[in-house]
C-alpha cells in the first residue's frame, strides 16, 4: 500500500488530516497530520505515525510512552482528503493520560470491548474465569443462562423496578455476547443481520 494507492489530495502545506479512531469500540481518539513519509512508515511499522508540525518532524504515537496504535485499516473520505486510520491503542491516547483526546463518555463502545474480552477468553481459555467456565460447559449451558437471565429480566420490568431491571439486563447482554461467540457470530453479524432487514 503506498500514498499514492489512495489517490490522496494533500493540503497546501503537503499533509493530510487523519481522524484516529478505536477499531473495537468504535471511539474516535485523536486527529494528527501524516505527510508521505509518515504515511509510508505507518504502512511499513504497521504503528501510526504522524507528522508533528510543532517539531516539523515524524513521530511514532507512543515511541516515548509505548503507548502505540496498532494499524487495523485506513480509509479515504469521499474527497481523498482526509484519512480515517482505525487501529488498537496500546494504553492512553491522549498526552493526559486518557482514553482519547476527545472527552467523550469513556464508556462509550463498551459493549464492544467487552466483545473483546469474550473472544480473548474463549481464545485463551485462562483458569479462574467466569467465561472461561461458560465456555468448558458448552451451548447448552450458556444457552440455558441467556434463558434465565432474560427471565429475570423481564420479571423485573414487569414489577417496574427500573435498578433490578437494569442489572438484569446487562447480565442478559453479558450472557448473549458469550452464547453468540460460542456460536461463531459477533456484534458485527448482528449489525448486518439487522441492517438487512431495516429496508
Amino acid at each position: 500500500m503506498k500514498f499514492s494507492d489512495f489517490n490522496l489530495t494533500k493540503n497546501s502545506d503537503g499533509l493530510l488530516p487523519v481522524v484516529v479512531q478505536d477499531s473495537v469500540t468504535l471511539k474516535v481518539l485523536m486527529v494528527a497530520y501524516m505527510n508521505e513519509e509518515a504515511f509510508d512508515k505507518t504502512v511499513a511499522s504497521k504503528k501510526a505515525t504522524f507528522f508533528s508540525r510543532s517539531r516539523n518532524s515524524l513521530w511514532t504515537k507512543g515511541e516515548t510512552s509505548g503507548n502505540y496504535i496498532e494499524v487495523v485499516s485506513m480509509y479515504a473520505d469521499c474527497d481523498n482528503d482526509t484519512l480515517l486510520l482505525m487501529g488498537k491503542p496500546c494504553g492512553p491516547v491522549c498526552h493526559r493520560g486518557t482514553v482519547a483526546c476527545f472527552d467523550t463518555p469513556q464508556n462509550e463502545g463498551f459493549i464492544r470491548k467487552l466483545q473483546a474480552v469474550i473472544q480473548q477468553r474463549h481464545a485463551e481459555m485462562p483458569e479462574g474465569s467466569y467465561t472461561t467456565h461458560l465456555f468448558g460447559k458448552g451451548v447448552n449451558k450458556i444457552a440455558q443462562k441467556v434463558g434465565e437471565e432474560a427471565v429475570e429480566t423481564v420479571i423485573e420490568a414487569i414489577d417496574g423496578n427500573k435498578a433490578r431491571y437494569l442489572y438484569e439486563a446487562s447480565d442478559l447482554i453479558y450472557h448473549l455476547l458469550v452464547l453468540n461467540e460460542q456460536m461463531g457470530f459477533s456484534l458485527e453479524d448482528i449489525e448486518r443481520e439487522l441492517a438487512a432487514r431495516h429496508k
